[in-house]
């Protein structure tokens, strides 16, 4: 079934070259050549996860699109912020984030978006 496959996140950018150095330079993904196609770009994150990037028209999805699993939130957090990436600050009902991380129970997340607005969240369990 699915649950027994990996899975991989496509995400539309409007400047598919501008992204390539979001993710590539800021991130530090890697290129993953069987995604790659004119128009198209893709990286492996690790554990047979990839994520695909396509130029188009802005989506402004409003969600988090993908989140990436760390083994040190606030390190991956400090070496990202010393990158410019800006993380999101959430104060909701059961959600409120200080430095940009948040905690909920043994689970710890944070938010930034790409240079589309494009949501993606660092996720860590302890």
């Amino acid at each position: 079934m699915l649950g027994l496959k990996n899975t991989a996140t496509t995400v539309r950018v409007t400047n598919l070259e501008q992204a390539k150095k979001f993710y590539g330079e800021v991130l530090g993904l890697k290129p993953d050549a069987s995604l790659q196609a004119p128009g198209h770009f893709g990286y492996d994150c690790g554990g047979g996860s990839r994520l695909a990037i396509y130029e188009g028209p802005a989506s402004n999805a409003g969600h988090t699109l993908a989140s990436f699993e760390v083994s040190d939130m606030e390190g991956t957090v400090k070496d990202l912020q010393a990158k410019g990436v800006k993380f999101e600050e959430y104060d909701f009902p059961g959600l409120k984030t200080v430095g940009g991380i948040a905690t909920i129970g043994n689970w710890r997340g944070g938010w930034f978006k790409d240079p589309d607005g494009n949501i993606f969240g660092l996720g860590q369990t302890s």
